[in-house]
């Protein structure tokens, strides 16, 4: 991890600049889940992990509330993350097929995962002010990836926000319908993918399915050249 990032993601962890958020996180790991009862929350916003020379970013809303928010690593320690990692390994992204904790010998072949909202929101449903409030460490690993070439955004609000901070940062953008599978142009010439999100219900629903999951991420790879 290059001093850019170490430092970067020093800011993130401390970070208070939101205190229904702070408080939020808090409050979960003090109360934790039965399951979880144990073991000691990370508590605290949530950073991407990855390469610094990574092609392909993988981008969520937000930590879970007893997944990232629990386990200090994004996507890792719930439902959604295990099918996510599946098909990951399934597309030799990553070289294994799970992510459970953060000294799980997890690594990833250019790739960095991360969340719009570095913070888990209650009911899942952040405020314009606290996206605001996030979007610069969004903009900030952008930055740092100097290699990116493909953004692969889980779900409709993941796609729908990253698209609002390109449009902060740009004066003329297209306006970009969510379609799972669907790509785009962004003014900086890197590629945006959308992608149902791995979740429980979209699963179990067959909304989407693993092999459409790790169908779109060997076409990320092919188009991100790695």
């Amino acid at each position: 991890m290059s001093i850019k990032f170490k430092n970067l993601n020093k800011t993130i962890i401390k970070c208070k600049k939101c205190s229904r958020l702070n408080k939020f996180i808090k409050k979960i790991a003090k109360e934790k889940r039965p399951q979880n009862i144990n073991e000691k929350y990370w508590g605290k916003p949530v950073t991407g992990f990855g390469n610094n020379n990574s092609k392909l970013m993988i981008l969520g809303l937000a930590p879970a509330a007893h997944g990232g928010t629990r386990t200090g690593r994004a996507f890792t320690g719930d439902k959604s993350g295990d099918v996510l990692f599946e098909c990951l390994y399934k597309a030799k992204i990553s070289n294994q097929n799970y992510s459970k904790n953060l000294n799980d010998g997890l690594k990833l072949k250019y790739t960095y995962v991360t969340n719009v909202l570095k913070c888990v929101p209650p009911e899942d449903k952040p405020k314009i002010t606290e996206l605001a409030n996030c979007s610069k460490y969004f903009n900030s690993e952008i930055e740092n990836l100097k290699e990116l070439k493909v953004i692969v955004a889980l779900g409709k609000v993941a796609f729908d926000n990253c698209i609002k901070i390109y449009k902060k940062k740009f004066d003329q953008i297209e306006k970009f319908k969510f379609k799972h599978g669907k790509k785009y142009l962004l003014p900086d010439d890197r590629i945006i993918i959308a992608c149902y999100h791995p979740s429980p219900r979209n699963i179990n629903t067959k909304v989407v399915t693993r092999k459409m999951i790790s169908d779109l991420f060997i076409e990320a790879k092919k188009i991100a050249k790695f």
